[in-house]
């Protein structure tokens, strides 16, 4: 995964927390379990500006890395509307946004950031440092609802309520899905701590579908090309005449790097395949690499949701064409932009849940840990935190969707290749991530 080893949370709560803004709810906030309706009666209804419940998304932007604009654009776009509809139990929404830049520093002052302006959650957001923000929003018993998955601590921590697998999830339903089809199997990935974990991962998926393990093959991460490891590659992945190999790289932000020197050396070996999770590729990078000519065509892509062409999207399109046209940040194609989407129902289920009284950190916190159940409409399936989850045994004790979609490219384009989500839970409690 991207961030430090795995490790177990045994960071509790504090019992002692600074004081959070707070704002009387109306009975009528029962009505706002979903985003589509119901969030007030009062079109343009705009309460004093102390009456407004804090939120904050962060995310990276303008670095050399991993830039997510798209999710703090499209938080902004989902509380003007929200706002637009009397807000959510007739109390406007306050959007705090924040660049982590994609340091450590920069995460630990939006997390604490968030603690200064008493935010009643931090929702979907982005930040693959999860040691440094999440002991700030622990101390302040803040929920971080719908990370990204960025870091093992959203699957661990008590204050964290993520919507989807990260990672995790991703390559274990990545080597499933390629154990029918595939030969030798190599995956590239960066050597570093970081990267230790994702052969285990990616051969928890093979070994269960009964494939041999991927073939280990580490690169540096700051390679401006990536020649030799892309011989390497597809020789080892070709070393079977009898079945195409596979070639796996999951180099975070290098990937693209990896890609070009691997569709230079490609046609010097026989035919192989290519294959990724959606954290590396998305219909953007399938579109800049040439589309149906590129080399994605016919890999098998993971994805934590539908396919951006399933209506279960529509009401998240019409949102973005309604209160964000023409803002190029928001991809609707984009799992940050997704995963923003579906925070937002999350959060709006816990406010109902809430209902009347004070609406703070910790009634949010309270009203998830409660036995929630929230639908988000056919994107994942029913979400619920409970104390211990199903993979508790496994060290992910709050990961609550292990759900992956098999996506492939056909004609330079993501489709659903699986009729119905591929469940990870199982794969992932007999794994070897120590």
């Amino acid at each position: 995964m991207t961030g430090s080893r795995h490790k177990r949370s045994t960071f509790p709560p504090s019992t002692h927390r600074p004081r959070r803004a707070t704002v009387l709810s109306a009975v009528a906030m029962a009505a706002c379990a979903s985003l589509a309706a119901g969030c007030g009666t009062v079109p343009g209804f705009a309460g004093p500006a102390d009456d407004a419940i804090k939120v904050m998304t962060w995310a990276p932007q303008e670095t050399g890395a991993t830039n997510k604009p798209g999710m703090p654009a499209m938080a902004s776009a989902v509380v003007r509307w929200l706002n637009s509809q009397g807000g959510v139990g007739g109390h406007q929404l306050k959007l705090l946004t924040c660049n982590d830049h994609n340091t450590s520093v920069g995460a630990a002052n939006c997390a604490q950031r968030a603690v200064d302006e008493n935010v009643v959650a931090v929702v979907g957001s982005y930040s693959q440092f999860g040691d440094s923000y999440f002991p700030p929003l622990e101390g302040a018993a803040i929920p971080y609802i719908g990370g990204y998955g960025a870091s093992n601590e959203e699957f661990t921590s008590p204050v964290s309520y993520p919507v989807n697998g990260g990672q995790l999830t991703l390559l274990a339903g990545l080597g499933e899905a390629l154990a029918a089809s595939c030969g030798p199997v190599t995956l590239v990935r960066p050597d570093s701590i970081a990267g230790d974990q994702l052969p285990q991962l990616l051969d928890s998926g093979l070994r269960a579908a009964g494939h041999g393990k991927a073939i280990d093959q580490l690169a540096a991460e700051d390679l401006t090309a990536y020649d030799e490891q892309s011989k390497q590659a597809l020789e080892s992945a070709s070393s079977e005449a009898a079945k195409t190999g596979c070639v796996v790289p999951e180099l975070g932000g290098r990937t693209a790097t990896f890609m070009d020197s691997f569709q230079r050396a490609r046609q010097d070996y026989p035919k192989v395949r290519t294959a990724a999770e959606i954290g590396s590729v998305d219909q953007t990078v399938v579109n800049s690499t040439g589309g149906a000519s590129g080399p994605y065509e016919g890999s098998y892509i993971t994805g934590w949701y539908p396919v951006a062409s399933d209506p279960h999207w529509d009401e998240m399109k019409k949102v973005i064409s309604k209160e964000a046209f023409g803002d190029n940040r928001i991809d609707p194609a984009d799992a940050g932009v997704q995963t923003t989407w579906i925070a937002f129902k999350v959060l709006a289920a816990a406010l109902a849940k809430a209902g009347g009284g004070e609406v703070t950190a910790d009634s949010v916190r309270r009203a998830l840990n409660n036995g929630l159940k929230v639908s988000t409409g056919g994107l994942t399936p029913t979400l619920t935190w409970p104390y211990q989850g199903k993979l508790a045994a496994a060290g992910f004790s709050r990961l609550a969707n292990t759900d992956v979609n098999v996506q492939t490219v056909r004609g330079g384009l993501l489709q659903s290749a699986n009729r119905t989500a591929l469940d990870m839970t199982r794969i992932l409690e007999n794994a070897d991530l120590g």
